[in-house]
């Protein structure tokens, strides 16, 4: 009953008349109070609000002039289907103080108002008539519970909950009592209150809600509400600060769905995964590396219209890449699984289908690559080949003649260099992942302390080890090491997959790669896959060869490669100058 408690006896000394919690609050207004707000000279605190005569309106006794005339910039967001109205009882009251359109001192029983030391102009608690930025209130719980299947059926039962279950900001707040800091009706500390309301499938078992990590007091603080609590109550892990790790319910910096900072990415690199951040991954490393994903193409509100959206069409996805396009914030935590099933930590993410359709949730890692390295984006290769293909989702459709195994196992069945020593346990069944290839180069696959995934890379087109294109390099394990961590080394150098030419003793890889050949994987594998256009020949083993290198035979308009077997074939083509005629010299084995 204390929310609608409060004493008449206005006149009265002020440790008198004022309810129990008030005196040390910063609602505590008089010149005894404890914050920089507070009266010249005033003694009284309960005059700030209430009158015992004379009162607009006159439940609760109000002091103040009610400001019916005001209109509000109200909360929009996509993802937000109730339409707002202007603020009406308890919120427009609250408002006559914290949209700083009239005096903290402009009381009505008092002729000219009170003198006051300062305004709430420049403090948190100052909202202006810009809501946009404000968690929404004043409206009916009701008529948003439909269209948002992350808030509870009903309003919570113990939270103070007006007719026809209307949330005003006395929902949240208790301003009688500041026990919790910010004025809260109960401790925020593991996002009590959100959850109040709100439920998201996972989140209890998330990262953002249990982890323990706490902040080492370098960079920039991400919890800076701490400076608004009393220490009992500070959130110094990011279990403790939940929600508010990436959201605040007032001023936001990215008014819709309140975010802390405008830029999407911010939120999530700017305090938390970055150098001396609390994190346990350092993505702003990898972000500033010769590759990386480009966050940062499109903001929310900006002219480009590319921003990411909660509520996009996965398959349609195009001028944008955030961290939210491959990871749900809310339901991301450790866990490994196999390739090709998504793992915890990009689960409940959509996605898009080997054959272009939208999906939600993705089920395999490829469908989230594939919102973006699919049918709408164009994407642009480090080789340019005869049979080019910028949707790379279609490079490993499995009605290709070959393609590596992301989608489905390989076609070919006897691959002699695989296992190879770094992956023992792989074989021609086997699948593999997207970031199997693209990865940080300092991801724990390969020895580093980096963080793993497809955030940035020294070697491009964000790669996990170095693939050298050039013509001209002298074959070791450094310059194919991406290959070589799958591909046996060895047997490659021994031609068991691709032998030497019985007439003359030349090629084979040996011949290809070795110090004097320098003709590196590239020039004649596609590493994603190849879509066949019947008419130039075969495309098995990923063969589909690098324009700038190898050309057709005269006559001929595509260089040709014909598989005439396991481990047998013949090119017409002219390669380094040196015309292959299809023939035996130039047939293998």
């Amino acid at each position: 009953m204390k929310r609608y408690l409060f004493l008449a006896l206005l006149l009265a000394p002020a440790t008198a008349a004022a309810i129990p919690g008030i005196v040390d609050s910063k609602h505590n207004l008089s010149f005894t109070g404890p914050g920089e707000v507070k009266a010249t000279t005033e003694h009284r605190i309960c005059i700030f609000c209430h009158t015992p005569h004379n009162a607009v309106p006159q439940t609760p006794l109000w002091n103040r002039d009610v400001n019916e005339g005001t209109n509000y910039d109200l909360y929009d967001s996509s993802t937000f289907d109730v339409t707002l109205s202007q603020p009406t009882g308890p919120s427009r009251l609250c408002l006559g103080c914290h949209d700083g359109t009239v005096g903290i001192g402009a009381v009505l029983s008092v002729s000219g108002g009170i003198q006051m030391e300062r305004e709430l102009v420049g403090r948190p608690s100052h909202l202006g008539t810009d809501l946009t930025n404000d968690h929404p209130f004043s409206f009916s719980y009701d008529a948003a519970v439909p269209f948002n299947n992350e808030l509870k059926s009903t309003p919570p039962g113990d939270l103070l909950i007006y007719n026809n279950n209307f949330i005003h900001c006395s929902t949240c707040h208790e301003p009688h009592d500041n026990t919790y800091g910010m004025f809260l009706a109960v401790d925020n500390r593991y996002t009590a209150l959100c959850t109040r309301c709100h439920q998201i499938n996972g989140w209890p078992s998330s990262a953002h809600a249990v982890s323990t990590a706490t902040w080492p007091g370098t960079g920039t603080d991400p919890w800076p509400v701490n400076s608004r609590v009393d220490p009992e109550h500070r959130r110094d892990s990011v279990a403790e600060n939940g929600c508010e790790n990436c959201h605040t319910p007032h001023n936001a910096g990215g008014p819709q769905r309140l975010m802390n900072y405008l830029a999407e990415e911010d939120n999530c690199v700017k305090a938390c995964h970055v150098t001396g951040g609390v994190g346990s991954t350092n993505i702003g490393a990898e972000l500033v590396k010769a590759s990386v994903h480009p966050l940062g193409l499109a903001t929310i509100g900006d002219a480009s219209g590319n921003a990411h959206d909660p509520v996009e069409n996965p398959a349609q996805v195009s001028g944008h890449v955030e961290c939210q396009d491959c990871h749900d914030p809310h339901t991301v935590a450790q866990g490994s699984a196999l390739a090709p099933n998504v793992s915890q930590l990009i689960a409940n993410v959509p996605g898009v289908t080997v054959s272009g359709t939208a999906v939600d949730p993705a089920q395999y890692e490829y469908e989230i690559c594939f919102k973006c390295h699919g049918p709408t984006n164009l994407d642009t290769s480090m080789v340019v080949r005869y049979l080019d293909e910028t949707d790379t989702s279609r490079e490993f459709a499995v009605t290709n003649p070959s393609y590596h195994p992301v989608v489905n196992i390989g076609k070919n069945p006897d691959v002699p260099s695989i296992p190879s020593f770094y992956e023992p346990n792989m074989n021609a069944g086997s699948m593999i992942y997207c970031t199997d290839c693209h990865d940080a180069d300092d991801s724990p696959a390969v020895g580093g302390g980096g963080a793993k995934g497809p955030h940035g890379s020294i070697y491009k087109p964000i790669l996990r080890e170095r693939y050298e294109t050039g013509v001209g390099t002298n074959e070791n394990y450094t310059v194919y090491a991406l290959c070589y961590r799958c591909h046996d080394r060895d047997s490659i150098l021994s031609d068991a997959s691709f032998m030497k030419r019985a007439a003359s003793g030349k090629g084979g890889h040996s011949g290809h790669l070795a110090a004097g050949g320098g003709t590196p994987c590239s020039v004649c594998h596609d590493p994603h896959g190849v879509v066949d256009d019947g008419q130039s020949g075969s495309h098995t083993n990923l063969i589909n060869f690098d324009t700038t290198v190898v050309s057709p035979v005269s006559g001929q308009s595509v260089p040709l490669f014909n598989d005439n077997g396991l481990f047998t074939g013949s090119c017409t083509l002219v390669c380094h100058g040196v015309t292959h005629d299809g023939g035996a010299t130039y047939s293998y084995p």
